[in-house]
Order: structure tokens, then C-alpha cells, then sequence
């Protein structure tokens, strides 16, 4: 393969702003959180990838791009196979891999706010552990990897599904599993507001993953040797800041009108 240098940097340039979604998540949750849980959710942003990282490098990556069946990629340990048929035009094996391994760690990171102030870190550590191996890897395997969805022709862009459905889907189970905090209701079931310890660490948390997002969705062009290519990460580059920012101002005035002033934590 004779490689791209643009491809090649573009790709890169997106595996790192995703990874730097893992400092904007850890902000944003411990800025969210009371001050006393802030270094354990810290701790979990941080293993999520460390362990996740681990483990999708000595199976998870095997099972999601191998070609065993539509169900199940395969098993390929530490990815020594041969991943040249998925590979971005120009792109080296093992910048694609890492950019891979980003995408992974933020699935498994979706988690961490959601169970917040109620998992024992143990606990979250093996949770960590099963999607980064399993869960992420299978389902990430249908869509991405050649699997059922795929053949029947399902598309998914910049991992809305594949990344976000599968951290939403297990936040949403760790979420009802665990329950509410305790003291997040009266014993009339009323809804108390339990504040975070620091909104301007939530602030720069969302700043940091706004940031983010343009490597996230707009590096997921993998390439930039072609017009349309460079005019698509362009229109993702708008599409991206503008949903962003319309979203903001919508819950803004959403909640001005519903409490009679503008709620910062649910704005951000």
C-alpha cells in the first residue's frame, strides 16, 4: 500500500480529539458531582480508558473487524491479522487501529455519568473490562465490522449508533439497575436538585468535548485527498458547531421559561 500523508494525519488528528473527549467527560462529571466524589469519578473516566485500551487491543479489535460471521468478527489476539480489505485509502494499520481504540473508549465512558456517585469502583472496573471486550466489540461488529446490519445495508456515520447507542443503552441499564442517589427524593417522591460542586469545571468540560466533536465527526470523513472529501468535512465541521449551539440556546429558554431563569447545568 503506498500511503497518504493527509489521510494519515487526518485520521490521527482525529484520534487524538477524541481521545481528549475522555479529559472533557471527566471535567464536565466531576464538575457535576459533589465535591467528595470527584476524584472517584475522576478514576473511572481514567480507567475507562486504560483498561478499555488494554483489552480492545488484545481481543476487542479482533472481534469487531474480523470476518467469522455476520454475529461475531472473530478472535484475534493483540490484532496481528490481516485488516487490509477496511482499511482508509492511504491509512496505515495501526493509525487506523488507534483511531479505532478511541471510538471504543468513549462508548465506555457514556457510562461513568449516568452511575455516578452511587458504583463501586471495582464494580465499574469490570464493567469497563465487558464492553471494551464484549459488548462494544459485537454490536460494533454488526455495524462497522461487515456483520448482519451492515449487510442489510445499514449506515452509520461517525458512530451515532455504534458508539452512542451502545453507551446510551448501558448507561440507561446501569442507570436503572443502581436507582436514584440517595437523597435524591422526598419521602413524598419529589424531586430534589443535588448541585454539583463546580459549575465552571462543567463548563470547561463541555467547551473541551464541543472541541472535540469536530475531530469526532468531522475526521470520520478518514481522508482528506479528495474535493468531496474536503468539502464534506467542511459541511460536518457547520453541521456539528450548529447543533451544538442550537441545542444550547433551545434548553436554555427552555428552562428560563419553565423555572423563570436560565438553569446553568442544563444549558451546559
Amino acid at each position: 500500500m503506498e500511503f497518504s500523508s493527509v489521510n494519515t494525519i487526518w485520521v490521527l488528528l482525529g484520534a487524538v480529539l477524541v481521545f481528549l473527549m475522555q479529559a472533557g467527560f471527566a471535567i464536565l462529571e466531576a464538575g457535576l458531582t459533589r465535591a467528595k466524589n470527584a476524584g472517584n469519578i475522576v478514576m473511572k473516566n481514567m480507567m475507562d480508558f486504560c483498561i478499555g485500551a488494554v483489552i480492545f487491543w488484545i481481543v476487542g479489535f479482533g472481534i469487531m473487524f474480523g470476518s467469522a460471521t455476520g454475529i461475531f468478527g472473530g478472535i484475534d489476539f493483540f490484532a496481528k491479522g490481516n485488516y487490509s480489505d477496511i482499511l482508509p485509502s492511504g491509512v496505515p494499520f495501526s493509525a487506523y487501529f488507534i483511531f479505532q481504540t478511541v471510538f471504543c473508549g468513549t462508548a465506555a465512558t457514556i457510562v461513568s455519568g449516568a452511575m455516578a456517585e452511587r458504583t463501586k469502583f471495582s464494580a465499574y472496573c469490570i464493567y469497563s473490562l465487558l464492553i471494551s471486550m464484549i459488548v462494544y466489540p459485537v454490536s460494533g461488529h454488526w455495524i462497522w465490522g461487515g456483520g448482519w446490519l451492515s449487510q442489510l445495508g445499514f449506515h452509520d456515520f461517525a458512530g451515532s449508533t455504534t458508539v452512542h447507542v451502545c453507551g446510551g443503552c448501558a448507561a440507561l441499564i446501569g442507570a436503572k439497575t443502581l436507582g436514584p442517589r440517595i437523597g435524591k427524593y422526598d419521602k413524598n417522591g419529589n424531586s430534589r436538585v443535588i448541585q454539583g460542586h463546580n459549575l465552571i469545571f462543567a463548563a470547561l468540560g463541555i467547551f473541551v468535548l464541543w472541541f472535540c466533536w469536530f475531530g469526532f465527526n468531522g475526521c470520520s470523513t478518514v481522508g482528506m485527498d479528495t474535493d468531496e472529501l474536503i468539502k464534506s468535512a467542511a459541511n460536518i465541521f457547520v453541521n456539528t458547531n450548529l447543533s451544538a449551539a442550537v441545542a444550547g440556546c433551545t434548553t436554555m429558554l427552555f428552562t428560563w421559561f419553565r423555572y423563570e431563569k436560565p438553569d446553568v447545568s442544563m444549558t451546559l
